[in-house]
């Protein structure tokens, strides 16, 4: 389901990523840990399609990523802080972000706001949640359109205890759905607990 094949990354003249060779394959969890600076976050914006300017070779459910326009398909996934419309609800934040390719309806978005213990009728604006409310958002909105592929940078960020288990079980559940996993985190026991693999990076390299 992805597959990143000798892929490297120079900006403004610092070698960002070298040689990065990984692959998860359908129904797998993989987990990616490194120190700050690693490359993590960088390697899942390229496999995400938001980063296109990387040497190799990536695809995601088959379809390669950076050749023009395309992001990864079928893919939902949280890079760095999610950002949303500040003045606005969740829900109403989800409902527009649902608009686009119309996968996930009113009931979608219900069910997991729900599920990550938000209330989808609160009116609440999303400038007034704190970092963890923000981040459970940003898991709904990942994981609302059902899709085959989870690409997560640091889901938990901001999560106290009791929720950081709830939301691994919510996670857990997708991958016995089946569904493809690449998460990172800096939390051993988040990979341990979810994930089949792990890589290591350091300084923009597998180690």
């Amino acid at each position: 389901m992805i597959e990143v094949s000798h892929v490297s990354l120079t900006l403004n003249q610092y070698q960002i990523l070298q040689d990065i060779s990984l692959y998860a394959e359908k129904g797998e969890a993989v987990g990616l840990i490194g120190g700050n600076g690693s490359g993590k976050t960088m390697l899942m914006k390229c496999i995400c399609g938001f980063q296109t300017k990387f040497t190799g070779e990536i695809t995601v459910n088959g379809q390669v990523i950076g050749s023009g326009a395309e992001f990864a398909p079928d893919t939902g996934f949280i890079i760095e802080t999610p950002g949303f419309l500040p003045y606005m609800g969740g829900y109403e934040n989800l409902k527009i972000l649902a608009s686009i390719r119309k996968k996930a309806g009113r009931e979608e978005i219900k069910r997991y706001m729900e599920l990550v213990g938000l209330d989808p009728a609160s009116k609440k604006a999303v400038k007034k949640y704190s970092l963890g409310m923000r981040q459970r958002l940003g898991l709904a909105q990942a994981l609302m359109e059902d899709p085959e592929v989870l690409i997560l940078d640091e889901p938990f960020n901001g999560l106290d205890k009791a929720m950081v288990e709830k939301m691994r079980a919510v996670l857990a559940g997708e991958k016995e759905k089946g569904k493809t996993i690449l998460l990172a985190s800096h939390n051993e026991q988040d990979i341990a607990y979810l994930c089949d693999r792990t890589y290591e990076m350091d300084a923009g390299r597998l180690a």
